[in-house]
């Protein structure tokens, strides 16, 4: 299974953007502003803030793992240079992400979201269908700069 995560433009405070399962339009995300690494070459990612920066843009392998934060299960996204224990969740601004990739049913605002709890456990449960049925799970995160067009991505 495929998921997206289209980036819109990050505003001062977060990075709005869509999730998409198979093409077609799942619910609205939210993460810390994006942060161009000046040298990805390296494991490190030297521009990250600690519980301020967004994920590199990537296709990153997703399963479904006990989160010990949270106390259940929840979709971790694996090796994620610089970044460990990157998750999907709701929440409601980016100061709720820590690096993690939020959920939301609406958006109240480009920097706040609402509805997370019940987009997350959506989202989720698609996830453990598809590891279910035995198939990987992988997510594409596209910056804005990445034009959606011709990829088969319907909003509803």
């Amino acid at each position: 299974m495929n998921v997206t995560l289209q980036r819109e433009k990050s505003t001062e405070q977060s990075t709005p953007g869509k999730f998409y399962v198979e093409g077609v339009f799942e619910c609205f995300s939210l993460e810390d502003i994006v942060r161009t690494d000046p040298n990805p070459a390296t494991p490190k990612n030297e521009a990250k803030v600690y519980g301020e920066t967004a994920i590199p843009a990537g296709k990153y392998r997703v399963r479904t793992t006990f989160s010990p934060k949270f106390q259940k299960e929840l979709p971790e996204l694996e090796n994620v240079p610089g970044f460990t224990s990157i998750r999907i969740h709701g929440g409601r601004t980016a100061k709720d992400s820590l690096g993690c990739l939020l959920t939301g049913k609406a958006r109240i605002s480009m920097d706040e979201l609402s509805g997370g709890i019940a987009a997350s456990d959506a989202l989720k449960a698609k996830i453990k269908d598809a590891e279910t049925r035995g198939e990987e799970v992988w997510i594409d995160v596209l910056t804005a700069s990445v034009q959606t067009e011709g990829f088969g991505i319907v909003e509803e």
